[in-house]
């Protein structure tokens, strides 16, 4: 079911190509207290990409992160800010690694007073996994009688040394630039095969001087199978 997919450029380019057994169907789940203000939320999954299911920041358990913390702060159980599933599923939907920092879901303050924490449930679902490098193109296939599913795709740079040979130091330096997109699964959804290039001409500019890429994880379903990526 799974091919290896290849990647074709004129200019440098690094791939990976990765061939992920199947997973169990139980989710994990991870919780972060919001003690500290450079708290990491982290999601990991050893075999697959991250598929989250729900999560939680505010407070619905009394007995959860409740160490230290006075009856008062622990009272309302029904604490939840709003749209934070949504924003987890943009930030890790289709990645291996994902984090966090709670400064991000601290504003609004979904219940002032109340001591709060950060509760994700999510699955690894098997993928193929690519990545071009900006300025190259990916390319998705399936064999023949499969198309393509997309799980996820972002565009931008969340590290140092991917896509790093013979850039300036400058280029690579920002690894806060975050751009999910859904622009991969409406181009590749259903298709056999399906080319992308990686460039800011077809997803914008996240973070102008820095040196990009695609990441794109994604499988092949039989066509016409009731199968959503959840996503």
């Amino acid at each position: 079911m799974f091919s290896c997919s290849r990647l074709r450029s004129a200019l440098l380019l690094a791939a990976t190509c990765l061939f992920i057994p199947a997973v169990a169907d139980f989710a994990e789940q991870v919780t972060t207290c919001d003690w500290f203000p450079l708290n990491i939320h982290r999601l990991s999954c050893e075999h697959g990409v991250i598929n989250v299911q729900q999560s939680l920041y505010g407070r619905s358990s009394a007995a959860l992160c409740a160490e230290g913390k006075s009856p008062e702060e622990l009272a309302n159980l029904q604490c939840a800010r709003q749209g934070t599933v949504d924003h987890i599923k943009t930030r890790c939907n289709g990645k291996m690694t994902c984090e966090m920092i709670m400064e991000d879901f601290r504003t609004p303050d979904p219940c002032a007073g109340i001591a709060k924490y950060l509760q994700t449930n999510f699955t690894c679902l098997p993928a193929i996994t690519v990545l071009a490098c900006e300025s190259s193109e990916a390319d998705l296939y399936c064999d023949l009688g499969d198309v393509i599913l997309v799980y996820g795709a972002d565009y931008g740079r969340r590290d140092r040394t991917t896509c790093s040979y013979r850039r300036a130091p400058a280029e690579i330096e920002n690894t806060e630039c975050f751009h999910p997109t859904d622009l991969v699964a409406k181009r590749c959804d259903g298709k056999t095969s399906c080319k992308i290039p990686a460039s800011n001409e077809i997803f914008g500019d996240p973070c102008e001087g820095t040196y990009k890429y695609l990441e794109v994880a994604y499988t092949c379903i039989q066509p016409g199978t009731n199968l959503s990526n959840g996503m």
